[in-house]
């Protein structure tokens, strides 16, 4: 018998499977390749909302699992996976600027935010308010991650490539079993794929479909994170990432010409050198009415658990919420209350 079967290898579905193998949990992983969102996510950690100047939910203890997490995987894959990059906020006016040092004093900020008003050298980038320096920020390649993940399990037979078959599962006191399968408990972490779960799509996860380009742009010559009306991220060989839309009824996968228009326009406003499209993708973000994570144990069965609803915060989200999903499982206990299905219970 298996201590665990996990449906959906996302980043959510890996950072649950990282949990149990490091505590010697025997597990099967179940995943059909259906949700993109993790694949084509912009992948970076960044613990303040730059809109705004707002610490994100629970950002530091975030950030204090998350970045030796991403360090474990890169020796265990052998591959890089997490670019130390600043982000770099572009000033819109002196209010801005005002605006996000009275930001920096403040309890949390203080830590991520520089005081330091950075000026704008780039020729390729209208900036001449300058910059704010967010600390602590870089890129997870999160689709070099979860290839060589998928690869790793697949190496170790603990990866099925299919589509979950909700017909075949029963449920019985202390055990599951799923075709020829037994197992202990199911962890469910589908991301938008929660949608055809019969056993939580009752949770108000709502999905926001994001649209990323890449273009290849010479003369930007940039090595930091640009947040202006959209994000400029660097790769390599000239290469950048531009994003992200958020679209609310669009429930697809498929890049749309209205996307790249409105990525573009946006570019437009602060961008000064030629560059070429090189690259369009989409997928659905996983988010919920509330903003907080979807984890926990199902109402009824106590063998069924869920950990999905990170939005567009899965690299930092992840680690963080699988970690917490495991101790309730195996220690019994207590997740943070704001993530915790238990305040949907109504529905």
């Amino acid at each position: 018998m298996l201590d665990y079967l996990v449906v959906g290898l996302g980043l959510a579905g890996m950072a649950f499977c990282e949990q149990l193998e490091k505590r010697g949990r025997s597990f099967l992983a179940i995943d059909d390749a259906s949700q993109q969102a993790s694949l084509v996510a912009g992948g970076l950690y960044n613990p303040v909302i730059l809109k705004r100047f707002t610490l994100a939910w629970k950002a530091r203890e975030q950030m204090d699992i998350a970045l030796p997490f991403y360090a474990d995987l890169e020796r265990k894959l052998g591959v890089p996976l997490d670019y130390k990059v600043p982000v770099y906020r572009r000033f819109a006016s002196l209010e801005e600027q005002n605006n996000w040092f009275e930001a920096a004093d403040k309890p949390g900020l203080e830590y991520f935010l520089s005081t330091t008003l950075v000026k704008n050298t780039n020729t390729s980038i209208h900036a001449p308010f300058g910059f704010g320096e967010v600390k602590y920020t870089g890129r997870v390649d999160t689709k070099q991650l979860l290839q060589h993940y998928a690869q790793y399990l697949l190496q170790k037979n603990a990866l099925n490539n299919e589509r979950f078959n909700f017909d075949a599962l029963e449920i019985h006191d202390d055990f599951v079993r799923y075709k020829h399968l037994t197992a202990k408990q199911v962890i469910f972490a589908e991301g938008f794929g929660l949608q055809h779960n019969p056993f939580f799509n009752y949770l108000p996860l709502h999905g926001t479909k994001g649209e990323l380009l890449t273009i290849n742009a010479p003369e930007l010559r940039e090595t930091k994170v640009i947040k202006s009306a959209v994000f400029i991220i660097p790769l390599e060989e000239d290469l950048y990432r531009i994003g992200a839309t958020y679209k609310w009824k669009d429930k697809t996968n498929s890049p749309t010409q209205e996307a790249r228009t409105e990525l573009l326009d946006k570019l437009r406003t602060f961008l000064n050198c030629p560059y070429e499209v090189v690259g369009h993708v989409a997928g659905i973000r996983p988010t919920v009415a509330d903003r907080r994570p979807l984890v926990g144990r199902h109402p009824r069965y106590a063998n069924i658990y869920i950990l999905n609803g990170f939005g567009s915060r899965g690299v930092l989200i992840a680690p963080y919420a699988a970690r917490h999903l495991y101790d309730l499982v195996e220690g019994g206990q207590a997740i943070p209350a704001e993530m915790d299905i238990l305040r949907f219970r109504e529905k």
